[in-house]
């Protein structure tokens, strides 16, 4: 496996018809591992394998060269037992880091913001549940403070890595109920017509989101 120099590698957005064309970040992981071209290899979790696939594509070519580290790691984490704690973990993340920081946007969120923050951590789905009602609350706050606000284009240039990485875990009301309040939140928020208000937000998150894949990829609780 040693013929890719990862030193020298460049992962492309997006699939690819074959390796001539550019690589991903999972289509180097199948190469790695010696399988045939595919953005979907078999050795590779299916939780890990969309979040990677969704974290590929919504980086910005820089930063998604740092994806690069994960590549011998990834074979062998299908079949391994850990996927319903790596679920875990992304909504743990989307709702305890991903929410507050679009709800910090709006200052008459800041109460709501505390409250997310302050959540136990969500290892389980009694955990899941706490938070969901937490999240719930945010959202319709969320809402009501975004009112008619402009946003929507900003908002479709942020990113949502999390919300496949966890399929295999029961928590997608709480998912959605996070996604709303986040994207209710980011339209509230002021920002001119380019959206720069939110790109510190999005490039903080971006780095956060890469660090959460690495420890998805060991499971850690």
């Amino acid at each position: 496996m040693s013929h890719i120099d990862l030193d020298t590698l460049t992962l492309a957005h997006g699939a690819h018809q074959d390796r001539s064309n550019g690589l991903c970040l999972l289509e180097a992981v199948a190469w790695w591992a010696g399988e045939d071209h595919t953005d979907h290899p078999a050795c590779v979790s299916p939780v890990l394998g969309q979040f990677g696939r969704n974290l590929n594509d919504v980086l910005p070519n820089g930063k998604r060269q740092e994806l690069r580290r994960f590549i011998p790691a990834l074979p062998g984490t299908a079949g391994d037992g850990l996927d319903e704690r790596r679920g875990y973990l992304a909504l743990d993340w989307l709702v305890r880091t991903y929410l507050p920081a679009f709800l910090a946007l709006v200052p008459s969120l800041a109460g709501h913001v505390t409250a997310v923050r302050e959540l136990a951590p969500i290892s389980d789905m009694p955990a899941a549940r706490r938070a969901g009602r937490v999240v719930h609350a945010a959202r319709d706050a969320a809402r009501d403070a975004a009112g008619d606000a402009a946003g929507d284009a900003a908002w479709a240039a942020a990113w949502a890595a999390a919300w496949a990485a966890a399929r295999a875990a029961a928590w997608a009301a709480a998912r959605d109920a996070a996604w709303d309040a986040a994207g209710a939140a980011a339209r509230a928020a002021a920002w001119d017509a380019a959206g720069n208000a939110l790109a510190p937000t999005i490039a903080q998150l971006q780095d956060s989101a890469i660090g959460l894949y690495g420890a998805m990829i060991g499971g850690a609780s």
